[in-house]
């Protein structure tokens, strides 16, 4: 399944970054570029939400850690992650201790 990408404000300080499909080697590069080009925008917040994101491999966990890694001390990357399966992921990588992992939108939002 192809990778979309659809960036919106939601309010002065946050981006939301919704994906859909998969994210692997060739496509982790077009997710990072998205979340970049939001924190460009001048947004505190870039929130990722993963909700109907079929697939994430290591590419991809790799363009999010880098991309909160660069951005650590100007803003706060935040992932909307409510399936279970890639729950799972960042649990097991143990990257849901590095980055804030919510169940939904609204909670990221907070």
């Amino acid at each position: 399944m192809e990778l979309q990408l659809t960036t919106r404000r939601e309010g002065a300080e946050s981006a939301v970054v919704a994906v859909s499909g998969e994210i692997d080697n060739d496509t982790a590069g077009q997710l990072r570029e998205a979340l970049v080009e939001a924190f460009s925008s001048g947004v505190k917040r870039v929130v990722v939400d993963l909700s109907t994101t079929d697939f994430l491999d290591s590419s991809g966990l790799g363009a999010l850690v880098g991309v909160s890694k660069e951005y650590a001390s100007d803003g706060e990357l935040v992932l909307v992650c409510p399936r279970p399966q890639l729950r799972k992921l960042f649990q097991i990588s143990r990257l849901d201790e590095v980055l804030a992992v919510h169940p939904d939108l609204e909670s990221a939002l907070r």
